[in-house]
Formats: structure tokens, sequence, C-alpha cells
């Protein structure tokens, strides 16, 4: 079986909309070298392979989706539908590359809840994306083990970007189910559309903490403005009826702490691996940083990166690409060992992926 996993794509509204103006707020353009990429695994020598699509987490950026233009912290199914709906009129040629991925035999696709895409754990929201997709043959899940892989979206190990699994939902107005929004999708949805109306990538600039003392000396005025906003969010969120568990001096303190701060997984992935000895491989997005790590005794380590621009102001690392990695690892089913394991970065249908690098069971 070849298990292939993506994650952080981020889909929005689409690149522009309907009155032709930019929408700022997205991340994702990537529709058709997407839609290559599924063909390649579904047709021609992959047509009857058995292959497993993992998408995982924040593939849709459904806390981002303004209706009607307004934005709301007071999310419910409801609103996570049409959010879904309005991504489907953005990026139709997504949910059909996955329709025809699916069509072809042998071919399975789990879709793993993030912060970002968190709405997915409705059922509503989760018949719908069948509906859009064209296909009964979705798992949903937050996180998955198959074979000796284990396969989450990473967010959890932040307090700002989490809440305990049991407490993903709560009661709102009018006895409705909401989501049980942490702290930073908070910030997303109320803060970054302002910030980014005159900053557009500051939410994708690694890593964060360089870029705070860049604006501290070259963009003072930005700096300041950007410390009000956020000031003032952070002391709002605090008395707000539906932010509970944010009550809590001990948890503003880690939030401070990790805003500037962007995480590296090996270590929780080297945790998961002493724990679980039927786990060879953990697999992770978030921190949009593409990685790999070999641990002793077979065991590795992968972060799928993302296919958005991720522009850098450390010099050694400027860009502003997009880098379309992902991971894929072949692996023995009746003795859950992989064959190989590579992250790949796709090229296109005339070149389809160079392996950046490549570790052999």
């Amino acid at each position: 079986m070849i298990v292939l996993v993506v994650s952080d794509f981020h889909l929005g509204k689409g690149k522009f909309f309907k009155n032709g103006q930019i929408n700022i707020l997205e991340d994702f353009f990537e529709d058709d070298r997407f839609a290559e990429f599924t063909q390649y695994y579904s047709s021609g020598k992959n047509y009857s392979n058995n292959i497993h699509l993992i998408l995982n987490g924040d593939i849709l950026n459904l806390i981002q989706i303004d209706i009607e233009g307004c934005f709301s912290h007071i999310i419910d199914e409801e609103a996570t539908i049409k959010a879904l709906e309005l991504i489907y009129a953005g990026h139709k040629g997504f949910f059909e590359s996955l329709k025809l991925f699916l069509s072809a035999p042998n071919k399975k696709l789990t879709y793993v809840i993030g912060n970002h895409d968190i709405g997915m754990g409705f059922k509503g929201s989760q018949t719908r994306f069948k509906e859009l997709v064209g296909s009964e043959n979705i798992d949903f899940c937050y996180d998955i083990n198959i074979h000796g892989i284990h396969i989450e979206h990473g967010h959890r190990f932040e307090v700002i970007n989490t809440v305990p699994p049991e407490k993903t939902f709560m009661m709102g107005p009018n006895n409705k189910e909401i989501l049980n929004l942490p702290w930073g999708s908070l910030f997303c949805i109320s803060v970054l559309p302002q910030l980014k109306k005159e900053r557009p990538f500051i939410d994708k600039v690694r890593p964060m903490s360089s870029y705070i003392k860049w604006t501290l000396i070259h963009d003072f005025a930005f700096f300041i403005k950007m410390l009000v906003i956020v000031m003032k969010y952070f002391i709002k969120t605090n008395f707000d009826t539906y932010n509970k568990h944010l009550r809590n001096f001990k948890t503003n303190l880690t939030i401070l702490k990790q805003v500037t701060i962007y995480p590296r997984y090996e270590s929780k992935a080297k945790s998961i691996l002493r724990k679980r000895k039927d786990i060879h491989t953990v697999v992770m997005g978030h921190t949009h940083v593409a990685e790999w790590r070999r641990f002793p005794e077979g065991k590795y380590y992968f972060n799928t990166g993302t296919w958005n621009m991720i522009p850098s102001i450390d010099a050694a690392l400027h860009a502003n690409t997009a880098t379309l990695t992902y991971v894929l690892i072949d692996v023995q089913t009746k003795t859950n060992t992989p064959r190989e394991a590579s992250l790949n970065v796709w090229q296109g249908s005339w070149r389809p992926f160079i392996e950046e690098i490549k570790l052999s069971g």
C-alpha cells in the first residue's frame, strides 16, 4: 500500500472575489497542480494500485471565511456548511480532483481535522464534503494509525491552537452547539484580517519572532499598531462569554510565549515512537516547515510542510515561493513495515516529483 500525506493547504474563497478584487485571505493557488498530483496517483501505472490519500489538517481554512462580509467566532454547524460551500465555489477544481481520484480502483481518502478546519468535526459538514466530492469513501478523524504509521496534524501540542478533544464543542446562543475555539483560532478570525489588510503575508513569515524584531526597528509604526491590536484582543478574549477556558493566568503566559515561537515537532514524534512500539513512522503538519528525521531502529518522523507561499526574512533562507511537498510511504501491509518512505516535491505532470529525502526500510 502507498500512503500519501499532504497538509496545510488553507483553501479560502478563491483568489478573486466576484467583483475582481484580490482576496487577501486566500492562501492556496495550486488547484491545477493538485489535480495533476491526484491524477498521477490514480492513473497509468498507479491506476489499480492500493493508494490511501490523507489530508492531514488545515486543508480548508474554515475559520477565516466571512459569511456575507462578517467574521464571527460563534460558529455552528450551519455556518460551517456555508463556509464549506463558499470554499467549494472558489476551488471547484480541487474538489473535482478528489472526486476523480476516488473514482479509480483501490483508492481511499481520509480527512484528518486540524485547527483551521475544526468545523469538519460537525457531522453535517462531513456529509456535505462527501457530497461535494461525490463519494462516501471518506473517513474523518483527529489522528490515524495505519500499518505502523501515526498521522496527526500537530496542533494539539500548542495551547494556543487546541482545546481538549472532549471540549471541542460547547453550547452557544439559542442552545445551539458551537465550536469551542482556542485562542489561536480566535486570533485568526478577529485580528489577522485587520493586520493582513496592511501586511498580507504577516501570518506566513518564518521565523515570526525575527519578523517582530524587524518591525520594531524598520517598521515601528506598524509594530505599535500590531502590539495595540494584539494586546486589546488578548484582554478581550479573557472576558468573552464563550472563551472561559482562557481565564487562567498560567495559560495566558503560555500563550504569550508561544505566539512568537514556531514549533518543531521532532521531540514530540520521538515521544510517540517511544511510547508506541507498534509505530515506525510519525507524520505531522501544522508548522508549514517540511522536515524529516531518522531515529534508531528504523523509526522515522516527517512533516509534510505546506503548498502555500512562505516568505522569510532570514537572509540565508530568503524565498517567496511555494514548495509542493508531500510524504510518500510504501508500506508492506502484512508485516506493517515500510519498504521506503520519502519526502517529495511535486513538480508537475512533465516531471512528477523529486525526492527530497528517501529512507529505505
